[in-house]
């Protein structure tokens, strides 16, 4: 049976729970939701959609590179937003972390996120 394995950075936030930054299961990466926190401090990006937007592709970046992959490995990532009306601005800021092919995607307005962020990410990986 496959073992699954944790996978943890510095150069990303802590878990604020019961849960790990991501689990490798053979050559498959999950990485858990990211929201847009400074690794150093543990709080929240100052600024809008677009600060935050960015902070949560490094967040991603930086375990995607820990275990041995980057963002450009994703098959799959979910995008939760607390407002919709963010939907174009984060889209054009994926094109800088991401190239075609595109993973697929879906996006999905939430009420809340964790420590009022505007945008959490997470993502599936293949090495």
């Amino acid at each position: 049976m496959a073992r699954k394995k944790a996978i943890q950075t510095d150069k990303a936030p802590k878990a604020i729970g019961p849960y790990s930054q991501a689990i490798e299961l053979d050559s498959l990466i999950f990485l858990s939701g990211q929201i847009p926190l400074i690794p150093e401090t543990m709080k929240v990006v100052e600024g809008g959609i677009a600060e935050q937007t960015h902070q949560v592709f490094k967040n991603l970046e930086a375990v995607a590179r820990e275990s041995g992959g980057s963002l450009n490995n994703a098959l799959k990532i979910n995008i939760f937003l607390t407002d919709l009306t963010n939907f174009t601005a984060v889209n054009e800021i994926m094109t800088q972390y991401f190239h075609e092919p595109f993973p697929a995607r879906a996006t999905i307005q939430v009420s809340a996120l964790p420590k009022s962020a505007l945008i959490e990410i997470d993502a599936v990986m293949a090495l």
